[in-house]
């Protein structure tokens, strides 16, 4: 992403460690859980890839082209699978802002507004300050209601009642709250990506 060299390398460290959970996650669970850990393994893995810093590699005008392909058919499959209860909602919306930042992104949008692109560490070339908001505030709504969710339960919940109460899987498959904070990193990864438009 656009910025300061030390957060890029931060966001992509960041972005990279979460995709790395992630792709653990799809060894078990329901296939529900398999194909959203998927799912959000490959979003980690994309976001780390766009915030690569030009320091440590200068990445290829057609990278801009894959993401929009790929982010694209990711976005195609979750609105797919919406219909079968099989992804949430946030997969599409996430899928889709990928494609939004890589076409804002690409050579061709740095030239006519103007700015740069990733790769180079120029100026952002921008987006649709509109959109940019809409999917602001999504991300910001997002992340505020995950850190709801990771605050633990008052002292009178009987024990045991939001937790497993035997571990019979790997650490990942055990505890729901680390999938829960990794969506809650990408969300923040991806609100701080935004603001680089």
């Amino acid at each position: 992403m656009h910025g300061p060299a030390l957060s890029g390398w931060l966001l992509m460290g960041l972005c990279a460690a979460t995709g790395a959970y992630c792709l653990l996650r799809t060894r078990d669970g329901t296939e529900r859980e398999r194909g959203s850990a998927r799912a959000e393994a490959l979003m980690g893995f994309g976001m780390a890839a766009m915030a690569v810093p030009p320091a440590l590699l200068t990445l290829p005008e057609w990278m801009w082209v894959v993401h929009a392909v790929v982010f694209g058919a990711a976005a195609l499959h979750a609105v797919v699978r919406l219909r079968d209860g099989g992804h949430h909602p946030h997969h599409a919306v996430g899928s889709l802002a990928m494609v939004y930042m890589a076409v804002a992104m690409a050579p061709g949008a740095a030239h006519a507004s103007g700015g740069g692109h990733l790769g180079h560490g120029a100026q952002p070339a921008g987006g649709v300050p509109a959109l940019t908001g809409v999917l602001l505030v999504y991300y910001a709504l997002y992340v505020l209601g995950s850190a709801g969710q990771l605050i633990p339960a008052p002292v009178g919940v009987p024990a045991g009642a939001g937790a497993p109460t035997t571990t019979t899987g790997p650490v990942w498959d055990a505890r729901p709250e680390l999938a829960l904070a990794c969506r809650l990193t990408m969300g923040i990864a991806m609100f701080a990506m935004l603001l680089t438009l």
